[in-house]
């Protein structure tokens, strides 16, 4: 059974197919025309994935030698994202449903990360999980029966969002988060005191707004120019604190809720020092820790293609009435 995925929720296009559950190829373009905005414009990005998704299908077609008609079911984002973008692979998908007669099935993005870790680990349930990107920090239990509810997301901005934030105000290249992790690997992770919000025991949310803004005042009231050094100390100082606040909060989900594994997806998912803390505490649970390979930790095509089949193949479809639901919350 092959898939066709499609991913444009924001502005990372991204195409794959997956057959019978296994990765058989995946094409991803990052859309350059943001970085001098220090941010994703919509209207631009809606445009990039126009011109680049048709291009992406068939160069996957042609590297993997297969053809259109050997697809037995499309997947795209149907939300939550960018609803230009949304659309275009939305409607994409349908008229490439339709011309062949076949399944189109809109998946949740948020639950495509979630289950991300299956493409590449046996991921048994129940476990607990969390994705964390520029848009979304939430943690999510998945029961044997694949019943998925949502324990807790952040109150304000994304863990993701509090990276490139601190990226930005250490003048480093948009997105930030990838530079922050490499110079807080030269750094003291101690050097700043940066406060971890902690929401109280009762909530398993996360809040990154008091952390981005103490960094702020912080740069602001250093002498200029600021220190390599110092940078590298700043960099490792904020990271923590973000990765302190993420994982105390899955600390709590494992203590509430029967698992059999942790994983951690999305961008920040890339991130050295998160993933070595999600290991050491998973350890100390005596269960396994499981990432998708960093390729798949961004908005990927392979991981909709992925959520498309385990779909499929418990017979559900998505009626081509559907669109775009910006702020899609419950899974489909």
């Amino acid at each position: 059974m092959r898939v066709l995925g499609l991913e444009t929720s924001c502005d990372d296009t991204g195409v794959a197919l997956v057959e019978d559950g296994r990765l058989v190829a995946h094409l991803v373009r990052s859309q350059d025309v943001h970085a001098e905005y220090g941010g994703v414009v919509p209207e631009f990005a809606s445009r990039a994935h126009i011109t680049l998704l048709p291009r992406l299908v068939r160069e996957i077609f042609e590297a993997t030698g297969t053809s259109p008609s050997s697809v037995d079911a499309v997947a795209a984002t149907i939300g939550p994202g960018l609803v230009g973008s949304l659309l275009v692979g939305i409607e994409f998908a349908k008229g490439f449903a339709l011309t062949r007669g076949i399944p189109f099935i809109g998946v949740n993005h948020v639950e495509a990360h979630l289950l991300s870790a299956g493409l590449e680990h046996d991921l048994a349930r129940p476990f607990v999980g969390m994705v964390a990107s520029g848009g979304h920090t939430e943690i999510y239990h998945v029961a044997e029966s694949g019943e998925t509810r949502r324990l807790g997301s952040t109150r304000d901005d994304a863990a993701g969002e509090a990276f490139d934030k601190v990226g930005k105000v250490l003048g480093l290249p948009y997105p930030g988060g990838p530079h922050v992790d490499r110079l807080a690997r030269e750094g003291d992770a101690r050097a700043i005191d940066f406060p971890v919000a902690r929401l109280g025991s009762d909530t398993l949310d996360v809040s990154m707004s008091g952390l981005k803004t103490a960094v702020k005042l912080l740069v602001e009231r250093e002498p200029k120019p600021i220190g390599e050094r110092r940078l590298r100390d700043i960099a490792a100082s904020a990271e923590r604190a973000i990765v302190t606040a993420i994982v105390e909060r899955l600390a709590l989900a494992l203590d509430r809720h029967p698992a059999r594994a942790v994983t951690v997806a999305g961008g920040c998912a890339c991130n050295t020092l998160l993933r070595a803390e999600t290991g050491r505490l998973a350890a100390s649970r005596g269960i396994p820790a499981l990432f998708p390979s960093p390729p798949l930790c961004r908005d990927n095509g392979a991981m909709i293609a992925y959520s498309g089949w385990v779909s499929l193949m418990r017979g559900g479809s998505t009626p081509f009435t559907a669109s775009a639901v910006p702020n899609l919350d419950a899974f489909v």
